[in-house]
This record gives C-alpha cells, structure tokens and sequence, in this order.
C-alpha cells in the first residue's frame, strides 16, 4: 500500500487525484497540503508540509510553482518520494528538481498523461524525418484559468524536436511584432485560451504542398490524475533519481 500525501489537496486537480485513488487498493491518501484548509474527505489537510502528521512514501504536487522549495525541504530532510505534476517552473527551479533528485526520488514531466507521452515520441519520430523539409508549428488550447502560456506540455512537446533535431531551432511565440519571412529554423508557439478546454495540443508539420498534424486531446482532468497516481505507485521505495513517464512505461 502506497501512502499519498496530496500537495494542492483542494484544488480542482487534487479532488480529481482523491477520487482516482478513493477506487483503488493499491495505494491511500494519508494527508493533504493547501494553504485552504478546509477538509472534504477523510484525510486532515495543513497548510504546510511540516504539519503533516505521519511522513508519506510519496507526494503529489498538483498546488504552484511556488510551494516547490517547502516541499523540496521536506521531501529531502524526511526522505520521501515526490510526483511534481505542477508546471510554470523556472529554469531555476528545475535546476533545484534536479539537484534534489541526487538525494531522493523524484517523478518530474510536463504532462502525466500516457497519451501526451505517446505524441512526444511521435512527434520526435517525425522531426527525425521530415525535419529541415517541413516548418514545425505548435498549438495549444487550454481553459481561461490556466495562468502560464505556453503550457509545459508545449515546451516539452518542442523540446523534445529541438533535442532530435541537434537543438538548432529556436522558439517563436509571438508573431504579430515580427515583419519578417519565417525563418527555417524556428519553432512556432501558440496558446489559446478560452471556456473550459480541458487541453489540446496540435503540432503541425508544413511542408511543399503536404501538412501532417498530430493531435491529442484530453476530454477530463482525470488522465492526468490517473497518470499521476500509477507515478505515485511506482514511486515507491525507489532509488535517487529523476524520473519520468518513460521510465514508468518501459518498467
């Protein structure tokens, strides 16, 4: 039995990971943090990490990039496993992520979801074909609550093209100040934001007379729930180090 700690526990996202886990056996939420106390289940939540009553095998971080180094801290000093679900963090605080996981196990990706993962490796697969023949253009819509744009899952999406094409493209967000003929080796990025669009991403490949998109689109918050929890179960009683959903796949 994997013991959760839910950061985030009364956001939209923390209810959505409580209800994947209420169904299962394999694992059972212990406590929750949120600077919004209020409890909805059978698990006491506390504003910081150090108030928790029992330590946790893992954590899931699904609250801001700003109760990163509390956890962190906790996480370190106690020894326990982290799931970081939450995106927007600075190169800064990435560098930190990675540091921590010299120490404990950490589980960090843009995107918790088997699908997003699956048009990753899709989209490196095509780059390593038509790249340099095709303009590369990506797309994402989410809801108009979501506060940063483009989303991680775009970065890691154009990433993970620039890393296959030897990361000599560079990002373009914002065309409307650019008077200029696109230039070959850019990536666009898009945002759009609007209603309750859950997340769609697009990543459009242009070339001579011929267009190929691939696409996902996630229908509820709970694919990414799930997804974190499965991170959450392997987790356990690994190692050091930095994971993510590549690992959890192939193991």
């Amino acid at each position: 039995m994997t013991r959760i700690v839910l950061c985030g526990a009364n956001g939209k996202m923390g209810k959505t990971v409580a209800g994947c886990i209420a169904g299962r056996e394999d694992c059972c939420v212990i406590g929750g943090i949120d600077s919004y106390t209020q409890q909805y289940s059978d698990f006491e939540i506390v504003a910081t990490p150090n108030e928790l009553k029992e330590i946790p095998d893992v954590i899931i971080d699904y609250s801001n990039p700003s109760s990163l180094d509390s956890l962190l801290e906790y996480a370190l000093v106690n020894n326990v496993a982290l799931v970081l679900a939450t995106t927007g963090y600075s190169d800064e605080q990435i560098l930190k992520i990675k540091s921590a996981s010299e120490q404990i196990p950490v589980f960090f990706t843009f995107n918790m979801s088997l699908g997003i993962n699956l048009l990753v490796e899709l989209a490196k697969k095509a780059s390593s074909i038509l790249g340099g023949q095709f303009d590369i253009e990506i797309v994402e819509k989410h809801h108009n609550q979501k506060i940063d744009a483009p989303s991680g899952t775009a970065i890691m999406i154009a990433n993970a093209i620039n890393e296959t094409l030897d990361n000599e493209y560079h990002y373009v967000y914002d065309r409307h100040s650019r008077r200029m003929k696109r230039d070959k080796k850019e990536i666009g990025m898009h945002a759009i934001r609007g209603g309750t669009i859950v997340g769609e991403h697009d990543i459009i490949f242009a070339g001579h007379d011929e267009v190929i998109t691939l696409s996902h689109s996630a229908a509820s918050k709970t694919v990414f729930a799930e997804g974190s929890v499965n991170a959450a179960v392997y987790m356990k009683g690994k190692p050091a180090g930095l994971y993510d959903m590549k690992q959890l796949v192939i193991d």
